[in-house]
């Protein structure tokens, strides 16, 4: 059974930064596209950064620049390197992946940048 555990949420203030991780579990994990998405109250979950097997990684364009996606393939984790962040930023971080047919999701993570 696949398992995506996300970690490293939390309350920061705006600029500062967070390391938002995920943990696979029940799955080739080198063989998944793995995805970082939010959800802030009232809006849809939105693409924020994703990353292939092979390692291209794509970003939105709010968060470029800013972001950055990084997999390690020995230890089934992926991490989202989250700097300058803005309360706009504020949402429910879910990590997803992804292989053909199969798409699973974690149970999210908050991040809340606030002063």
């Amino acid at each position: 059974q696949v398992h995506l555990v996300e970690s490293g949420g939390g309350l920061v203030q705006p600029g500062g930064s967070l390391r938002l991780s995920c943990a696979a579990s029940g799955m080739i994990f080198s063989m998944y596209a793995m995805g970082w998405y939010r959800q802030a109250p009232g809006k849809q979950r939105e693409l924020v950064a994703g990353i292939r097997s092979g390692g291209s990684s794509n970003y939105a364009d709010s968060v470029k620049g800013r972001f950055t996606i990084s997999r390690d393939n020995l230890k089934d984790t992926v991490y989202l390197q989250m700097n300058s962040l803005k309360p706009e930023d504020t949402a429910v971080y879910y990590c997803n992946a992804q292989l053909y047919r199969d798409n699973y999701w974690g149970q999210g993570t908050q991040v809340t940048v606030s002063s």
